[in-house]
Order: structure tokens, then C-alpha cells, then sequence
């Protein structure tokens, strides 16, 4: 099948299931597996060139609403008779069900049930481990800085949080992204800060300026130096990878208890990660 991805996310879910050699073309800021990287560009996922992606004669496209915005590229889809499939998921089981979706339109069924199975495994083993932690220490997740906007509890952020061993701060919010201020922060003093800002790499995500906001200096996080950068693309982004992420998540906070992180994705243990 000749295959386009238009979003990061489902890219990723089709290497999951072998299919990156299939692809034809990716959005521009798909970036894993490395091999796509030599793949032409369609822009970025909420500018797609829709003349581009006619042209390519896809069988199939992946599409996304997993972005506010990406709706325009639905519509030009469906204009130009496109055949495409829509992935939103918004849950952890969400991602196996889309694994399952995605492998039915690709006539990959058996190997797609083998990831699903193998991704509800490894959740359900954390979930074991994480009903064992009975004092959970709260969680900030800061997806951008300003103005900030953070996970609420439709969101795998938080069952990622809780899986790991942490609260979500704001897993009481009905929304999957909740937009607050550093005053709201403040009165909740989370245990532990992590950073995610979306589209932004580690190295420019910078810890000093969030111990420069007012009172700042007076919240536990940042009197127990406990603000973590990490990997925006393990944790923004709805596919498999979010297990990987889960793993260096668990073991960073909780090392006494999660198994080690060995960088090893628990999906991929027979392909390089």
C-alpha cells in the first residue's frame, strides 16, 4: 500500500506495526523512525499541501484531529475524494484500539492484535506496581509556558501520571488541555515539575525560568530541585511511544520501586528502539 502520515503520532503507530516502508510521505515534523526522515515533506500538520498529497495517489492517508486545527485538513480530504481514515485518541486504550484500526485498513490485522496485546500488557504491569505506591506525589506537567497550558484528565498524560506513580495536579479538570496561570500553580505546589513544552527540544527547554516566576522559590518542586525536562515527543504525542515514556517516568521518580530504565521501548524489544 502506498501510505501518507500527516501527523507525528500516526507515523509513529504505523512503524509500530512495520509499515514505515510503505509510507510515501509525512508532515513535516514526523521524526521517528529516522527512516522518514528521508521521506518528502507535506508540511506542517496543520498546513498540509493538500495538491501535494493528491498528486502522491495515496491508497490511504492517516489523518489526525488530535490538534485543534487539523479539522481544515479533514475537510480538503473528503473535498478531493481522498481515501483516509481519522485517529483522535484521547485515552491509553484509545492508542490500542487505533493499533487495531489501523492494522485492519493496512491488512496487517495479526500483527497489529500482537502490538495491542503486547502495549495492554506492559500498562496492565504498570498499573500492578502503581496500586502499590499509596501516597502519590503530585505532578505539574507544563505542555507551553506561556500562556501555560497543561494536561487535564482527559488526557493519557494523566493515566501516564498515575501509572508512573504520580497526580496529575489538575487530573480533576473534564478537558485534555487546561489553560491556568503560575498564581493556580502556586496554591496547588506540585512535588514535581515536568516539562513538555509541544515542538520545543530538550536542550531549549529551560528549567531557570521557571524558578525565576514569582514565588517560585517558596513551591516544593523547586525547593527539592525536582523540574524535569523531558522528552516532549514521549509524552505529547498519542501513539505507542508513550509507553517508553511511561517507563523513564516511573523509574526517575520512583527508582526504588519501577523497574530500571534501560532506554529499551517495551514494544520494540525485537527492533531497535
Amino acid at each position: 500500500m502506498r501510505l501518507i502520515s500527516i501527523c507525528p503520532s500516526n507515523t509513529e503507530l504505523l512503524a509500530y506495526l512495520g509499515l514505515e516502508s510503505s509510507l510515501i510521505a509525512v508532515d513535516d515534523y514526523s521524526d521517528w523512525p529516522k527512516s522518514v526522515h528521508q521521506l518528502p515533506k507535506l508540511g506542517p500538520d496543520l498546513s498540509i499541501d493538500m495538491d501535494k498529497v493528491e498528486q502522491l495517489n495515496p491508497d490511504l492517508v492517516l489523518a489526525s484531529l488530535s490538534v485543534p486545527g487539523m479539522e481544515k485538513n479533514i475537510t480538503e480530504l473528503e473535498r478531493r475524494n481522498i481515501p483516509h481514515i481519522i485517529l483522535n485518541p484521547q485515552s491509553l486504550e484509545d492508542i490500542a484500539d487505533d493499533i487495531l484500526l489501523v492494522g485492519e485498513h493496512t491488512n496487517t490485522r495479526l500483527k497489529a492484535a500482537e502490538v495491542a496485546e503486547r502495549y495492554r500488557k506492559f500498562i496492565t504491569t504498570y498499573k500492578m506496581i502503581s496500586k502499590e505506591i499509596v501516597n502519590k506525589p503530585s505532578f505539574y506537567w507544563e505542555w507551553w509556558p506561556k500562556p501555560i497550558f497543561t494536561p487535564g484528565g482527559i488526557n493519557w498524560l494523566t493515566e501516564i501520571s498515575t501509572l508512573a506513580g504520580v497526580r496529575n495536579i489538575f487530573e480533576d479538570k473534564q478537558v485534555a488541555s487546561y489553560q491556568t496561570d503560575w498564581e493556580e500553580i502556586q496554591t496547588l505546589n506540585p512535588d514535581h515539575i515536568g516539562l513538555v513544552w509541544v515542538g520545543i527540544e530538550q536542550d531549549k527547554m529551560k528549567p531557570e525560568l521557571v524558578k525565576k516566576r514569582p514565588g517560585s522559590d517558596s513551591m516544593n518542586a523547586i525547593i527539592h530541585n525536582r523540574i524535569h525536562v523531558l522528552d516532549e515527543p514521549l509524552y505529547c504525542r498519542p501513539s505507542p511511544r508513550l509507553l517508553l515514556g511511561l517507563k523513564k517516568l516511573g523509574s526517575l521518580i520512583h527508582p526504588t520501586i519501577y523497574p530500571d530504565n534501560d532506554g529499551i521501548d517495551p514494544l520494540l524489544v525485537d527492533r531497535l528502539s
